[in-house]
């Protein structure tokens, strides 16, 4: 009953800072749902020059096994230049969001951005993406709840979203990160049941989990994940939807760089089926705006990339791109300031008219790029 209490008090001083006051150009905007996209420790290097030569290149004493699977990765990966690597690794973010949207992070034309938490690991990185802030409480990947609240939590105290936020992720500590105990948001994570009515592909994908043999118990294969975000976009029409998956952390941390890439052309793959079919669904075609990015970096070749952290030179480097009605098109950004991880929760507002900040002051200001 305290708890009750508690989140109904949240949720009410939520809604009245929020419908006290709009973000500004709020009412010419013309965005009405989000989708938020993220795939674990999907380093820059890979977003911005495609596969790494380097790291295709068999190793002296490596056997043949790996010797005829890196070289087929690198017949299938490899090109002459960075544009041809990277589209052909990420084609819908290339093709798509990059001409249609905005991206930010390569830092090769002037455009750097990075995490604050200082932690570079991901926790932090994905409490600082929903809570607008580093905190240094959150310094573990423990399933310790989040006091902080988050900008899901937050919109889901307004009238206008209760009931319409949804959350997708493969691994299974997102309950508390976004500390679903107290903000009762349906994070769907991990080995989970799926919500929703039990609809056919709903019941197969269930059966799929119950049945399939588990790589980790902690982590829900991103196919999975990914069938479940899709049914509940068709289905329940979410205002919005945060879909989080984690096989390209999991590959990185394993060696295994042809793991890796496939893991990530996949997460493209994901990254397109959500827009496609958020524009062939009449209450979220022309009114979505897709926010992507990453939790955090990861190190250099020949052994670095392999993990991250505070002590890892260039994991604190992460990207991040937005694509919507009210984005312009100005593509891969040049010679602009830095932009931080702590920016995307005011910006998942004010993509819906909304100013986070007005109840967590803390939080950074957000994107640049919106019209107003």
């Amino acid at each position: 009953m305290v708890q009750l209490r508690r989140r109904d008090l949240i949720r009410s001083l939520a809604a009245a800072a929020l419908l006290g006051r709009q973000a500004p150009g709020a009412s010419r905007r013309r965005t009405r749902n989000v989708i938020v996209f993220m795939t674990d420790g999907l380093r820059p290097e890979e977003v911005f020059t495609g596969a790494d030569a380097a790291l295709l290149e068999p190793k002296l004493g490596a056997s043949e096994e790996t010797r005829r699977t890196l070289i087929s990765a690198r017949a299938e990966y490899g090109r002459p230049t960075d544009i041809e690597r990277r589209e052909l690794l990420l084609p819908f973010f290339w093709k798509e969001v990059g001409r249609k949207g905005q991206i930010w992070g390569n830092r090769a034309l002037g455009s750097a951005a990075r995490v604050t938490n200082g932690k570079n690991f991901s926790y932090p990185g994905y409490s600082e993406t929903f809570c607008g802030f580093a905190d240094s409480r959150i310094d573990s990947n423990d399933k310790k709840l989040n006091p902080n609240v988050n900008v899901l939590e937050w919109l889901a105290g307004v009238p206008e979203f209760r009931g319409r936020i949804s959350a997708f992720t493969s691994w299974d500590v997102f309950p508390w990160i976004l500390n679903a105990e107290r903000s009762g948001l349906p994070v769907n994570s991990g080995w989970t049941a799926l919500p929703g009515a039990p609809t056919e592909k709903r019941r197969l994908l269930n059966r799929l989990s119950e049945t399939l043999t588990r790589a980790d118990e902690g982590w829900r294969y991103d196919a999975l994940t990914a069938e479940a975000a899709l049914e509940c976009l068709k289905h329940d029409r979410p205002r919005v939807l945060f879909v989080a998956l984690d096989e390209t952390d999991g590959k990185a941390h394993d060696g295994n760089y042809p793991a890796y890439l496939r893991a990530a052309r996949a997460a493209d793959h994901v990254m397109r089926d959500l827009w496609e079919t958020a524009q062939s669904l009449t209450s979220h075609r022309g009114s979505t705006t897709l926010i992507a990015l990453t939790d955090h970096g990861r190190g250099p070749a020949p052994d670095g990339w392999k993990n991250h952290g505070a002590d890892v030179i260039g994991a604190e480097k992460i990207w991040m791109a937005m694509m919507g009605p009210d984005t312009p098109a100005l593509g891969e950004r040049r010679n602009v300031p830095e932009v931080t991880q702590s920016q995307i929760a005011a910006t998942i507002a004010a993509a819906l008219g909304r100013d986070f900040r007005q109840a967590q002051p803390s939080a950074a200001a957000p994107l640049p790029g919106f019209a107003t």
